[in-house]
């Protein structure tokens, strides 16, 4: 595992910040300085300012974020965040953001080989969103959010949408882009009221009210290390 995982895997920083330690040189790794490219064996004795650390047991979380939160673990204006829903130890972070008003189902996790699988574009993880909107999307409207609609940072890719409500759709995506549900609504003409996860990854929020979380089973673990979109 490289130095930067193991630390942030034993709770002591994020990867970006834990980079910062070992350039630092803050970190010793069997009594020599660490470097960015060190690799850690399960043998090796990690310190940080001369204490030793060891790796936190992996833990897979799926919460149900409630509106109002922040997909944080720290934010400078106060807001409550999703780290403070779910215990403290063993540290984990979200795997990928929701917007403070968006809900559903988020995974936190300290795994991060699996996060980054899952936030890697190639493995096109499925996410499913409940939608309103203002006015009453037609036809023409749930055609286009299926087929791609052009946004400034290019058309987005295909997906599957369909009439919930008069006013609410739900919107099968496998691309990540930064506020994406809500710049495709604008886009077609309806702004976005109400935003809703239902599912992330095959994972559901059955049993989970706002604010609540459990651990992933082994099971749904494993399925997404090996295929990390919906359940089959």
């Amino acid at each position: 595992m490289r130095l930067n995982a193991y630390l942030a895997r034993a709770g002591v920083a994020s990867r970006r910040k834990a980079d910062d330690l070992i350039k630092a040189g803050r970190v010793l790794v069997n009594g020599e300085p660490g470097q960015l490219n060190t690799f850690v064996e399960a043998t090796d004795r990690v310190e940080v300012d001369g204490r030793e650390v060891a790796k936190q047991k992996l833990a897979h979380l799926l919460l149900h974020k409630p509106a109002g939160v922040v997909t944080t673990a720290h934010d400078p204006q106060g807001r409550p965040t999703v780290v403070q829903l779910v215990p403290n130890e063993p540290r984990v972070v979200p795997v990928g953001r929701l917007d403070a008003d968006t809900t559903g189902a988020l995974l936190l996790t300290n795994d991060g080989a699996l996060a980054h699988r899952l936030a890697h574009p190639r493995y096109g993880v499925e996410k499913v969103y409940e939608v309103e909107v203002e006015g009453e999307p037609d036809d023409d409207v749930v055609r286009r959010l299926a087929d791609g609609v052009q946004l400034e940072d290019g058309l987005t890719a295909p997906a599957r949408a369909r009439r919930l409500r008069r006013n609410r759709i739900e919107l099968t995506l496998h691309e990540g882009r930064n506020r994406q549900v809500k710049r495709m609504l604008e886009a077609l003409g309806h702004r976005v009221t109400r935003l809703h996860r239902s599912a992330y990854a095959g994972l559901t929020l059955e049993g989970l009210e706002p604010g609540a979380w459990r651990e992933l089973e082994p099971s749904e673990i494993e399925r997404l290390r090996t295929e990390p979109g919906p359940a089959r």
